[in-house]
């Protein structure tokens, strides 16, 4: 089902795992997990994902994430993969830019596919709990969508 993705709930928890001293980034583990809302599989998948980085001169960061899911596809389970490195610069206090390299691949599927993104966006603090974002990206490998949009917000307590 080409729609698994594109039509889905995401919902999850992010925990701290370090604080970045000296040489030792701060990292944290977050699990979600992705409940299709219309396609060929109605599976709920758990995702897990490591993310640690670094807080740069300036307010800037440099953030590395390795996700991992065990998915159901439409004949058997498989695993993907999706690392990611991500550049964030304050432009306020409450606005940041960013620009992403991700990747996305599977093993074990029935075609094993490799797909590659560049994608620049945006998130704004409307509160110190509350966050709204935007990011658009395109495919830079023949298997991946040529472009993509996505929207959301974000809540902490």
């Amino acid at each position: 089902g080409g729609t698994l993705f594109e039509s889905s709930v995401l919902y999850g928890f992010k925990a701290a795992v370090s604080d970045q001293e000296g040489f030792v980034p701060e990292s944290c583990f977050i699990m979600e997990a992705s409940t299709p809302t219309y396609g060929d599989v109605f599976g709920t998948v758990p995702v897990a994902t490591y993310v640690a980085g670094y807080e740069l001169p300036a307010g800037w960061k440099l953030d590395a994430a390795i996700r991992y899911a065990y998915t159901e596809g439409l004949l058997r389970w498989f695993d993907r993969w999706s690392p990611s490195v991500v550049l964030r610069v304050p432009m306020t206090s409450r606005w940041e830019v960013h620009a992403e390299y991700f990747d996305t691949f599977t093993k074990r599927n029935v075609i094993d596919v490799h797909r590659a993104f560049f994608s620049p966006g945006t998130h704004y603090m409307l509160t110190k709990n509350l966050e709204v974002g935007l990011r658009v990206g395109w495919g830079i490998t023949a298997a991946a969508a040529p472009f993509f949009s996505d929207a959301g917000f974000g809540w902490r307590w």
